[in-house]
């Protein structure tokens, strides 16, 4: 009798040191807010007065999402990890990322001191390096990125297929890559997808630095969801550019055959102030390569995109935000380029650790010729374009973490 209740008690340790061995976490977040924007595009309809609009909106200041995280330790110091995340829209109950199960990220691999190797769905390396760096992934969410997110720094666009290397934190310098395969026989190089950033964070110091390489990017990045898939003719702007545009800051340039970004950024606290600063170049290369309802462009355009942002925590529970930031198209096919000029206000209340409540403002004015060859209307990310080179967005949410 007592050496089976020995073995008992030995097998109950066995199961409890095994199960301290791995985990899974269930977490998400839950982003939902009024919203009022102005000189809206589209026609008069439900929820419009004029051409304002309100409505209801998911996920501004962070995406609402659920998701799946776990790690397995397997000894030695080397762990088994893996991550599955949705997004979802909470007034329709629909999957975010162009109805994608796990449309966010969806990777598994193995992490040591060394660093991690994980294969799957992920962010590329300008996200993870210089996107924090920027006032739409601090304070002033997605709507407060920059100019339809043409430098992907607020994550508009993740990349399938990717195999990615993120380093160990060495006296808080990390660096990573990661490379895309294009999946084409006989075409390695369609298709392809691949980037490299480094960042050092160590005290009040943070700096970031990036840069991504696209292939094909109409159909690899921007058309890498079901619902992208579906209309591989101009997934760029998800519309074509004749009648209402899509995106019209950059959907003109759907037919380029390579897409790249380099940007770089800083950001320095002192007392209850932190001051950023961000900086991008983006290239659409070799356009007319690519089959698509676009204008008939020839060449390369470029833009150029800086951003200063700053942060103040006025008491423990309240952070107050702005930020300015400048985007310029250069002259491209005979056309006189662009010019965006963009200021964002915001302010967050934490009621508790996991919920907060916020409030931010921006507004942006175009001028110029924009990548459709048209007059620049001004076109906040996320929302549909105006009618006008002017527009404003306010947004009231709330935020809870689980």
């Amino acid at each position: 009798m007592k050496k089976s209740l020995l073995a008992l008690a030995a097998l109950g340790a066995f199961a409890g040191v095994a199960h301290a061995q791995s985990s899974v976490t269930l977490y998400g977040i839950i982003d939902e807010g009024f919203n009022y924007t102005s000189n809206v595009q589209t026609a008069a309809g439900a929820g419009r007065t004029g051409n304002h609009l309100y409505n209801l909106s998911s996920g501004v200041m962070q995406g609402s999402r659920w998701g799946l995280r776990g790690a397995e330790d397997l000894g030695g110091g080397l762990k088994a990890v893996f991550v599955l995340e949705s997004g979802f829209d909470v007034n329709s109950g629909k999957s975010g990322q162009g109805g994608s199960l796990f449309g966010r990220q969806a990777y598994v691999g193995l992490s040591s001191q060394f660093g991690t190797v994980t294969l799957g769905r992920q962010y590329d390396s300008v996200v993870d390096f210089v996107g924090p760096l920027e006032a739409g992934d601090q304070w002033g969410g997605y709507i407060a990125a920059h100019p339809d997110d043409l430098d992907n720094f607020n994550n508009a666009n993740r990349v399938n297929n990717a195999i990615k290397y993120t380093s160990a934190n060495y006296a808080g310098l990390t660096f990573g890559g990661m490379y895309s395969l294009g999946g084409v026989a006989g075409a390695t190089g369609r298709n392809q997808i691949w980037s490299l950033g480094a960042g050092y964070n160590n005290g009040p110091l943070v700096l970031g630095a990036g840069y991504l390489n696209v292939r094909d990017p109409n159909q690899s990045f921007w058309g890498n969801t079901p619902s992208g898939l579906a209309n591989p003719n101009n997934n760029i702007g998800r519309t074509t550019v004749t009648g209402v545009q899509g995106n019209p800051v950059i959907s003109g340039f759907a037919s380029a055959s390579s897409y790249q970004v380099g940007g770089a950024g800083g950001a320095y606290t002192f007392g209850a102030a932190t001051v950023g600063l961000t900086y991008s170049f983006i290239q659409f290369g070799n356009l007319g390569a690519a089959n698509v309802t676009a204008p008939a462009y020839k060449g390369t355009a470029t833009f150029n995109n800086g951003e200063i942002n700053f942060k103040y925590q006025l008491t423990p529970a309240l952070v107050l935000g702005a930020a300015y930031d400048y985007t310029r198209l250069a002259d491209f096919n005979g056309h006189g380029g662009a010019h965006y000029n963009q200021g964002a206000l915001g302010a967050d209340y934490f009621l508790s650790k996991r919920t907060d409540v916020y409030l931010i403002g921006v507004y942006q004015h175009a001028s110029g010729t924009d990548s459709t060859g048209q007059s620049a209307v001004a076109s906040i990310n996320g929302l549909t374009p105006s009618n006008s080179n002017n527009q404003t967005t306010v947004r009231v949410g709330i935020r809870h973490k689980f």
